[in-house]
Parts: C-alpha cells; sequence; structure tokens
C-alpha cells in the first residue's frame, strides 16, 4: 500500500454488494441501508486521508489556541472592566463566544476543502461510482464536525488553562450540541459554495467576507453595548450572537430560552434549504 491512500480504496469493500451504475439512475433507488454504509465507508475513507495528512489538523489544533490567548491577553483586561470585573470576567465571557465562532471557520474549511477535491478529480470518481450522492456530502460534514470537536475540547483545555471555570457540566454539554447543530447547518452553505465556485481560493474569499461581518459584528468577543444603535441592531439579528449568548447562559447563567430557541430555528432553516440546494448542485454539476 502506498503512502498516501488512493481516493476510493476504502470505499471498495463496502461498495462490492452495491448495484452496478447501469441499475442506479438516482439516490431514490439506493435504500436507506446503502446510504449509511456508503456514508460510513466515505467517513472511514476522510479520517484515512486525515491520518497519512495530519497537517491537515492544524487549523483545529491552532486556531482556539491561538484566539483565545490572543483575546484574553490583548483585550481582557480593559474589556473586562466594561463587564465590571478584569481578565478573570473576560474570561468567562469569550470562551463560550469562541465557541459559537469555531462553527463557521469550520465550515469555510469544508467548503475550499470540498472544492479541492472537484478540482483534483476525487469528485468525479465518487461520481462514477454507484453511491448516494448526499452519501458523499453527509461523509464531509460528519468528519469536518468530528474535527469541529476536537476544536472545541482545545479551546476548553485552553480556556481553563487561562482561568475559565466549569460550574455547570450540563450546560457545557448543552452548549457543545448546540454548536455542533449550528455548525452543521453552516455547512450546507459553504459545500454550496464549494460545488459552485470555481476555485477554492475563491470560497475562501467569499467565505472571509460573510466571516468578518458576522463575526465581529455580534457579541462573541465584546458585549453590544457600546456598540453604535445600527450595529446593535445588526448584532440582535446576528445568528452568532443568538449561539454566543445562549452557550454564555447554559455555561456561566443568565438568560436562556429566547436566544436558544432562535439559534435552534437558524440551524434548522439553513438546513432545510441549504441541504437540498447543495445535493441538487452535487448531482448536476458537469
Amino acid at each position: 500500500m502506498s503512502a498516501r491512500p488512493s481516493s476510493t480504496a476504502t470505499l471498495n469493500e463496502p461498495l462490492r454488494a452495491a448495484p452496478s451504475p447501469t441499475t442506479v439512475t438516482a439516490d431514490a433507488r439506493i435504500p436507506l441501508r446503502g446510504h449509511l454504509r456508503h456514508t460510513s465507508a466515505l467517513v472511514r475513507r476522510n479520517l484515512l486521508w486525515i491520518r497519512q495528512d495530519p497537517e491537515s489538523m492544524f487549523d483545529a489544533l491552532l486556531f482556539p489556541i491561538v484566539f483565545t490567548l490572543l483575546f484574553v491577553y490583548v483585550f481582557g483586561g480593559s474589556i473586562g472592566q466594561s463587564l465590571g470585573g478584569g481578565q478573570q470576567q473576560y474570561v468567562q465571557y469569550v470562551v463560550p463566544g469562541l465557541m459559537a465562532m469555531m462553527g463557521m471557520n469550520m465550515a469555510q474549511g469544508v467548503g475550499t476543502g470540498f472544492n479541492q477535491d472537484f478540482n483534483s478529480g476525487v469528485m468525479d470518481r465518487f461520481r462514477s461510482l454507484p453511491i448516494g450522492r448526499g452519501s458523499v456530502l453527509f461523509a464531509k460534514i460528519a468528519v469536518e464536525l468530528l474535527r469541529m470537536l476536537f476544536a472545541t475540547a482545545v479551546l476548553l483545555i485552553v480556556g481553563v488553562l487561562v482561568g475559565f471555570d466549569i460550574t455547570n457540566w450540563g450546560g457545557l454539554l448543552a452548549s457543545v450540541g448546540l454548536s455542533v447543530l449550528f455548525g452543521s447547518a453552516l455547512m450546507w452553505i459553504f459545500l454550496t459554495l464549494g460545488v459552485t465556485m470555481k476555485n477554492a481560493q475563491s470560497v475562501q474569499a467569499m467565505g472571509f467576507l460573510v466571516l468578518m461581518p458576522l463575526q465581529f459584528g455580534s457579541s462573541i468577543f465584546a458585549p453590544p453595548g457600546s456598540m453604535p444603535g445600527w450595529l446593535q441592531a445588526f448584532t440582535d439579528y446576528n445568528p452568532l450572537s443568538n449561539l454566543a449568548d445562549a452557550a454564555r447562559g447554559l455555561m456561566v447563567g443568565g438568560p436562556v430560552a429566547h436566544d436558544l430557541w432562535l439559534t435552534l430555528g437558524w440551524s434548522v432553516a439553513l438546513t432545510a434549504v441549504m441541504a437540498p440546494v447543495a445535493i441538487h448542485k452535487f448531482r448536476t454539476k458537469s
């Protein structure tokens, strides 16, 4: 076996019992068990690829470390005073916010990686196989969610090291689950971009234009009370603010219900709209 696994090497065994391409003309012809088998095979393929290319995990490892240390030690003192405390108070504020940020950054990565797979010809090979088209996308999201959980674990470890106090473990688990749900919804948007845009640089540029206003025009890093009125109105409707505030309420105490329901609503709506679009674009891409 070569040093790097073939794009389809790990698919051979699970797909031997699959119908031939001449008998499979649409996803509807493949039973649910077949979709699940194909998805699990593709998840295994992607995990093997990560094992052969551990550098692909650098973003999930370094992003939470760099951002936590940067915001805690650069802005922690001044913003912490505005919160009625100091750096320790800011740590309690920003760590749940960074959890909300995690999903969006991991979602951008799935879009660029998906686009690169198209340009390298991997996706052409997948689409020539008798597998459910949705299985390719679901497997991609499943692996990215695992990367997101890894990044969240790193974030919490660094947060504890700089003074974050975990007092509600149930709320912590609920916050992680909420972040994963919202992150998976965002991934459908970036998968659509990965299919429709010409190259990975275009996906990154589009992601940057979306990420920056949503991240910094939110309550992730600082309370919106000192922002101009028009920007406060934007943060009120920003789903990242809803997720960050819901995570804070669950982890450190405070109002939860309003932001929780809004985050769930955003997650369901984005998935319901963008998942069919991404699958359709993938199936019809020439």
